[in-house]
């Protein structure tokens, strides 16, 4: 629990920081977001916010590893390859991020790097991730809610790397698409993080009922994570210093995509990530719509959902405190679930 502690604590500090430390970089440089490209229909009352300091996720990610980093130094704990795998995949990701970042706030748009083509390119790296992750460990090949063997339907190699790749993949465009308001993405990305850390330290606790590998070590990468995102949140928290970019959000995505995986909860996935399923959702029914009625009707004001909340006359900050009391809501259910799953085997172990 001591590490757990240590690399929330660590991260959380640097986070807090590093963040402010890239907000005066742009400042200095006067680069910021670009809110709108030509071509685009955004949310114009948005456009107040051009300018604003982004790539904030560089100070999450780097945060996080080395707050991860330091809770190895107390010794007891080993650095296991799955973490050291994981660690490629959200690095991987978040340079991919960075590099559309870079190109959007040098060419002064908010298109970047191939951006018709970068889910196939995004997607691509995440094959090749878990392929290397379910060949470098011990990781279970089942189709999981709360644990291996629940439900536990066995995959071929084959299926399992595209069944996860989907998922991970799935989770990194989400929270791409709910970082469009100050706090958003990380608030609820906390959230998730938490309840990670919680199923991977109970899993920790419980060897013979979760069967992970190295469970401890994936409390400690998701508390580096949670505590990452708390210290970015102070800046980033309405009216925003600073934004994460894609550099955060397909991390962030990534990171979480890859915890339900390495602790056997796929399917508690769409409920710890509620609101990114929420609102990716709404951007994939208003296109359907869309596309359906002859490019005549939408079915939400504009999408993704939040910005139609805001269009109904709600102010930013409601809109983002709801959605955050949403998902922590999603998210003690979804630990509820763990523990109450938990609960029935000790009572069915004591009736024995």
């Amino acid at each position: 629990m001591i590490a757990v502690l240590i690399a929330g604590s660590v991260a959380m500090i640097l986070s807090l920081f590093g963040t402010r430390w890239l907000i005066a970089i742009f400042d200095s440089l006067g680069k910021g977001q670009p809110i709108l490209g030509s071509e685009d229909h955004g949310p114009v009352h948005h456009m107040k916010k051009q300018g604003t300091a982004t790539m904030g996720g560089i100070a999450i990610i780097l945060a996080a590893f080395i707050g991860w980093l330091v809770a190895h130094l107390r010794g007891g704990i080993a650095l296991s390859d799955q973490a050291m795998i994981m660690w490629a995949g959200v690095g991987i990701l978040s340079l991919m991020g960075f590099l559309d970042d870079f190109l959007k706030v040098r060419k002064s748009h908010n298109r970047g790097i191939l951006w018709k083509k970068k889910g196939y390119i995004t997607f691509a790296m995440v094959i090749g991730l878990m392929w290397w992750l379910l060949a470098g460990t011990g990781i279970s090949e089942t189709l999981s809610f709360t644990r291996s063997d629940f439900p536990g339907w066995n995959l071929s190699p084959v299926l399992w790397v595209v069944w996860t790749a989907i998922m991970v993949w799935a989770t990194t465009n989400a929270v791409n698409v709910t970082d469009g308001l100050d706090g958003l993405a990380a608030g609820s990305a906390l959230f998730g993080f938490l309840a990670f850390t919680v199923i991977a330290y109970w899993g920790f606790r419980n060897p013979d009922v979760y069967n992970l590998v190295n469970p401890l070590d994936l409390a400690v990468f998701s508390a580096a994570m949670a505590g990452a995102c708390g210290g970015f949140l102070w800046w980033n928290a309405a009216p925003a210093r600073i934004f994460m970019g894609d550099v955060g959000a397909l991390g962030i995505g990534a990171a979480l995509g890859l915890l339900a995986v390495a602790t056997n909860t796929h399917m508690l996935l769409p409920l710890i990530c509620a609101l990114n399923v929420m609102e990716a959702g709404s951007v994939a029914l208003q296109m359907g719509v869309f596309k359906a009625s002859g490019r005549k009707k939408r079915l939400f004001k504009m999408s993704p959902i939040h910005h139609h909340f805001e269009l109904v006359g709600w102010p930013e900050t409601t809109v983002i405190i709801r959605f955050w009391i949403l998902s922590g809501i999603c998210v003690a259910v979804a630990v509820g679930l763990f523990i109450a799953d938990f609960t029935n085997i000790a009572d069915n172990f004591a009736g024995r």
